[in-house]
């Protein structure tokens, strides 16, 4: 069944718009995550609350959209596009972003099929073969930029060595990281631990060009990761990456973040390679969960974070094939 978009205040489909200064206009999948679309309308209510200058395109079932605009006050419902679909709701949170009706995308679903959609509809940065998905966790000494975290669960040297860099300009850009330190996430620091891949890639990286003045700082262990002191971004494949991530978030959550004086980032992973700022959430995510993520990715489209990565890769062009 194709998409029905109706619209409260907003523009009509295919017609490209810019919104005001200081807005950020969000897709939200309605249909993503392991428990939507209760707890996808619990998030997208309480970000639309939060936020007044937040505007939200909600791609789903016409029930589900309807709920999110029956909580919300008649001044607030003018911030809401839906998109009535009952399938492929990522496909047309995808499409939003692609056709200039949304400045960014938030998901909780099948990370595959959300990574393959944007790759398809917005395009890859060039040379980048597979997207990275890029989170955030604390540490001790203050927080680590981790990626892949769900992307890229087989990848080869050359992969590796591209989320190197994504992370370096993603830690430089966003956190304002002078120099970041890289690491590279094995099972011991001294040289030869781990997989062939692991093995191989250090010589690779001591010579590669980082962006933002980065660094290479060698292995990391998981400890390393907790504790921050030995790198600013750890560079792993997506399999490692996401059992690292859940077990310490699950950790975090039953006990304390190492750095309980600082807020915690949002449980959500920014995908970097792709021409477009797109969020994903755990399968899992909870409605403030969700509200984080659009808060995020809000956020990256204000402060233009996505673009400036892409600047500092000095990239131009975009491939869809």
């Amino acid at each position: 069944m194709p998409e029905r978009w109706r619209t409260t205040g907003a523009t009509a489909p295919g017609q490209r718009t810019v919104g005001e200064p200081g807005t950020a206009r969000i897709a939200v999948d309605l249909l993503g995550g392991d428990q939507a679309p209760a707890v996808v309308v619990d998030g997208a209510l309480r970000a639309c609350r939060a936020d007044p200058s937040l505007h939200l395109t909600l791609v789903g079932p016409a029930d589900a959209a309807d709920a999110v605009l029956a909580a919300l006050k008649p001044g607030d419902r003018r911030r809401i596009t839906t998109a009535i679909t009952p399938t492929g709701t990522v496909n047309g949170a995808v499409a939003a972003v692609a056709e200039g009706r949304a400045d960014a995308l938030v998901s909780a679903g099948d990370t595959r099929a959300t990574v393959l959609a944007c790759a398809r509809e917005l395009g890859r940065w060039p040379g980048i073969r597979r997207p990275a998905l890029t989170a955030v966790l604390p540490t001790l000494a203050g927080r680590v930029v981790l990626l892949d975290v769900g992307s890229s669960v087989d990848p080869d040297e050359e992969t590796l060595a591209w989320h190197a860099r994504l992370g370096a300009a993603y830690a430089s850009v966003v956190h304002h990281v002078p120099a970041p330190r890289v690491g590279l996430l094995t099972i011991g620091t001294e040289p030869g631990k781990g997989d062939r891949l692991r093995r191989a890639l250090p010589n690779l990286l001591v010579d590669l060009p980082l962006p933002g003045g980065a660094r290479y700082a060698g292995l990391v262990e998981g400890g390393d990761v907790v504790l921050g002191r030995a790198a600013d971004v750890v560079v792993t494949d997506g399999f490692t990456g996401n059992v690292l991530l859940k077990g310490l978030e699950t950790a975090y959550s039953v006990s304390r973040p190492p750095s309980p004086d600082t807020a915690p980032p949002p449980r959500a992973a920014l995908l970097l390679g792709v021409s477009g700022t797109v969020v994903v959430c755990h399968g899992a995510a909870t409605g403030p969960d969700l509200a984080a993520g659009i808060a995020l990715a809000a956020d990256l489209h204000r402060r233009a974070s996505v673009a400036a990565i892409a600047d500092l890769l000095r990239y131009s062009e975009v491939s869809h094939d």
